[in-house]
């Protein structure tokens, strides 16, 4: 069986760029920013006078064409501008905004003061932007106050004190984009979790059916082929009798093989497995009827549980047959409120022992199935009762 795992459940989306724009925060179009900014420019461009080539005309030009550049920078992204350029960038707007109230007759001279607050509380950490914001009013209510400049003279000073109040609005809009952020981050974060975990159910789920056909296939294919190349051998010597009993044992490990196939396939597309009457099946068709014993109350157990406690008892009735012949074979299904333990146990062998290969899983695949399960797994001879001198297996799974 092949599986082919879907791209979302085995690719992550690369990591951006170190000098990426961060991703843009719903709610917060940068359109509209620069839109502001556009229309702050516009109107300043048309009421805000004088504006000349010389004299104060100069002095207003030059500061406009400042506060505007430094209004218009508030598009650049974040990570395009290093903190300490942004603190020293941000500061000079605001110097230009106040002298621009102290040199400008008429107009919107004010507008830029204020957009630049805002965008100062957006920018920089909630404690910069307070003090820069503070210096912002102080300095635009004394330039106001002390009539520093042939300014607009109708303009009140406490005008001057709240052109820094707009950095409230710019910190709640830094804090709402950081918590969106973080909210994106970690739904990315979850979304990444969920894809590692499907894939490791799915690479799981491949190891489980590996097993599952290596147990299959592997030992019993060894065991045809070995006596198959027995039987080509004793062809050359002429004892037909030694031919036909190895071909004859080739022919039971087919019959074995189809067996075990058939009971792996059952397991494989079974969405659930009863667990007591598949292994009452199980023992039955190994030849050992009234063989199953049940201990508490019998209750349904996941899928997982029921089809790697089916193949161990495979294993080990597979073992018994081929390492006791004729011995008795008990099978115990206990179930208790914290666990369920299955426990097969063989008498010795009562008829003669012919060699062959051994289990393609042993021990080491029923350590590694219950292992995945949180379970315990044991196995070795009986050393008293009355299957003394037999092999016992026995596992524990929780639940």
């Amino acid at each position: 069986m092949r599986y082919v795992l879907p791209v979302s459940a085995t690719e992550n989306p690369p990591p951006p760029h170190p000098g990426a724009d961060p991703r843009p925060v719903p709610g917060q179009d940068p359109r509209v920013q620069w839109g502001l900014s556009l229309a702050v420019v516009a109107v300043g461009a048309v009421t805000i006078r004088p504006m000349g080539l010389g004299g104060q005309g100069l002095a207003v030009a030059v500061l406009f064409v400042v506060n505007s550049a430094a209004l218009l920078a508030r598009g650049v992204p974040e990570s395009r501008v290093p903190p300490r350029l942004a603190l020293a960038w941000l500061s000079s707007g605001i110097v230009a905004a106040a002298a621009l109230l102290g040199v400008g007759d008429s107009g919107t001279t004010y507008l830029f003061a204020y957009f630049v607050a805002g965008h100062v509380g957006y920018r920089l950490g909630t404690g910069r932007a307070l003090a820069l914001a503070g210096a912002c009013s102080l300095l635009c209510a004394g330039v106001l106050y002390f009539h520093l400049g042939p300014g607009n003279p109708e303009l009140p000073w406490v005008l001057g004190l709240t052109t820094g109040a707009p950095v409230v609005v710019g910190i709640l809009n830094r804090t709402q984009r950081q918590a969106v952020r973080s909210a994106l981050s970690a739904a990315e974060s979850a979304e990444r979790a969920a894809r590692a975990e499907a894939r490791t159910a799915v690479l799981t789920e491949r190891g489980r059916i590996a097993r599952d056909v290596h147990d299959v296939l592997a030992h019993s294919l060894a065991g045809i082929n070995m006596q198959l190349e027995l039987a080509d051998a004793l062809l050359e010597t002429g004892d037909l009798e030694k031919v036909r009993e190895a071909n004859v044992k080739a022919h039971g490990l087919v019959k074995e093989s189809l067996k075990q196939a058939q009971w792996t396939v059952h397991a494989l597309r079974e969405d659930a497995l009863p667990l007591l009457e598949s292994l009452t099946a199980m023992v039955e068709s190994a030849g050992h009827h009234d063989a199953v014993t049940v201990t508490g109350t019998v209750r349904e157990v996941p899928v997982q549980v029921t089809q790697n406690l089916l193949r161990i008892a495979q294993e080990a009735l597979t073992n018994a047959a081929r390492h006791a012949p004729g011995g008795v074979v008990g099978v115990d299904l206990t179930f208790t409120a914290s666990s369920i333990t299955l426990r097969i146990r063989n008498r010795p062998a009562t008829r003669a022992v012919t060699p062959g290969v051994g289990s393609g899983m042993g021990l080491i695949g029923m350590r590694e199935r219950v292992a995945l399960l949180g379970g315990s797994v044991g196995a070795g001879p009986v050393t008293e009762g009355q299957d003394q001198g037999g092999w016992q297996v026995e596992a524990v799974i929780p639940g």
